[in-house]
């Protein structure tokens, strides 16, 4: 009799992710148009462009790929989600704070976990942004809400024995057999669905004063897929498309701006949240129907990895546009976004190059280099961004929030930071310039080896050939 077959990591994650997005078309119809409409626009930017639409990856990875969003409570929750990940070969990267990245309240701290090798990610690149509360910042949650909100998140259970003891022996063994990969791939998509239970409406009310994160997080005893996000290679048009079908999109596309030169780091927009029907339990024990907005559709475009060079430009751009457009908007009552817009290209034209050469000469970006197929020198290729942007994910979460909560900047925050998360997780936590360097550092030696010549040389003008726009 044969053997069952063997799922390894990636093909646990590959199977997870269409899990995932199977059960929140369900859950929320709206996704599922928010896809049709992705894959128009991919198809028809495919057919204009050729070869270059596939620059920062194949069409087969661009519409397969996914990235989800979770939201957490405690460093115990966090722990256990990264056994859960570490299971599909996804690891933690970077450490994202958006409690000061928004005007808005966002008590949350976050890390991304998803595969971190390059034959890993060209194989699946699915990746889960995940967000945890800091129950401690005083700005926040006051000492007595702090408690309450401790001993509810203490006595709930998000990812149950069966679930981790199934992670656990996949991280260890490299997969799972045909029969228990079934059962994990179950049980792992239960645990993100939304729960029909009834919430408690006035813990959530005095949660959601706070933080509407905060309610979402700490005011239910599950957790759930908080949106799913498609990649597209055109935003814009995207954007457009959407609006047209009558679907009511966020105000702005978050990060960089539509602009001439080469697309750089990621960005992202969403159709605005819905009003989905959810059970309340009243003070008298009631059982009422009323809506909560918490979930939404975000979509991404992603561009070329920058350095730390680059993204030092980057974050300097984006305090001008800011200010810029606060200085603006100050003469000008009426000032639109976009206006903001033409104020942040003019900002990007005099801080970026307008070709991928100039990015590289520059090194402020990130490339690998491969032997042409003559063999007589080396093509660069841009190393697509893998990562996130923390102002860019807490404009995405402000923008879809019913109201800014409460945030009492006269107490001090609670400091967190990439150690800190790394002791909560109980594993390393990945840099992703380290990432990216580690992958051009490969690409150089491998290619060094074959044409015979020291790896320094290979970066030169004189010695790279093709893909120099």
């Amino acid at each position: 009799m044969p053997a069952p077959a063997f799922l390894e990591p990636w093909q646990l994650r590959a199977a997870f992710a269409r899990s995932l997005s199977d059960m929140y078309g369900k859950e929320v119809p709206a996704y599922t148009t928010l896809l049709d409409v992705s894959h128009e626009v991919n198809a028809d930017f495919v057919t204009q462009h050729g070869a270059d639409a596939e620059r920062l990856g194949s069409i087969a990875r661009v519409t397969a790929e996914r990235h989800g969003a979770i939201r957490v409570g405690t460093p115990t929750e966090m722990s256990q989600v990264a056994r859960v990940f570490g299971a599909m070969g996804m690891r933690p990267v970077g450490f994202y704070d958006l409690r000061d990245a928004s005007s808005s309240s966002v008590p949350v701290i976050s890390t991304a976990f998803r595969p971190i090798e390059r034959s890993e990610l060209a194989r699946n690149p699915f990746r889960v942004f995940t967000s945890m509360l800091v129950t401690a910042d005083r700005r926040f949650f006051t000492a007595d809400l702090e408690r309450r909100l401790e001993n509810f998140l203490g006595a709930r259970t998000l990812f149950g024995p069966d679930l981790l003891a199934l992670a656990d022996r996949a991280e260890a063994e490299g997969g799972l057999p045909e029969d228990q990969a079934a059962e994990f791939l179950r049980l792992a998509t239960a645990a993100f669905e939304l729960s029909a239970e009834p919430v408690d409406q006035a813990w959530y009310r005095e949660l959601e004063a706070v933080s509407a994160v905060a309610a979402d997080i700490g005011g239910i005893a599950s957790t759930h897929i908080n949106h799913l996000t498609p990649r597209v290679l055109d935003i814009d048009d995207l954007y457009a498309r959407m609006e047209a079908r009558g679907i009511t999109m966020i105000d702005a596309i978050q990060g960089p701006p539509r602009w001439e030169g080469p697309d750089v780091l990621l960005r992202q927009t969403s159709f605005r949240a819905l009003a989905e029907p959810r059970t309340f339990r009243t003070a008298d024990g009631e059982i009422i129907s009323d809506s909560l907005r918490v979930r939404f559709g975000e979509v991404e475009a992603r561009g070329i990895a920058l350095t730390r060079a680059g993204r030092a430009a980057y974050d300097a751009a984006v305090v001008e546009i800011d200010e810029a457009a606060a200085a603006a908007r100050a003469d000008d009552p009426g000032f639109t976004e976009a206006q903001r817009q033409e104020i942040a290209r003019a900002v990007w034209q005099k801080t970026f190059p307008t070709t991928e050469a100039a990015l590289a000469d520059q090194e402020l970006g990130w490339f690998t280099y491969e032997v042409d197929p003559a063999g007589a020198g080396v093509v660069r290729q841009p190393i697509v961004y893998e990562d996130f942007l923390p102002r860019s994910a807490a404009g995405i979460f402000q923008s879809n929030l019913t109201s800014d909560g409460a945030k009492d900047a006269s107490q001090e925050g609670t400091d967190r930071d990439a150690d800190w998360m790394a002791g909560a997780l109980g594993r390393d936590l990945n840099d992703p310039f380290d990432l990216y360097a580690d992958q051009v550092a490969r690409s150089l030696a491998t290619a060094a080896e074959t044409l015979g010549v020291d790896p320094a040389t290979l970066t030169t003008t004189h010695r790279t050939t093709g893909a120099t726009r």
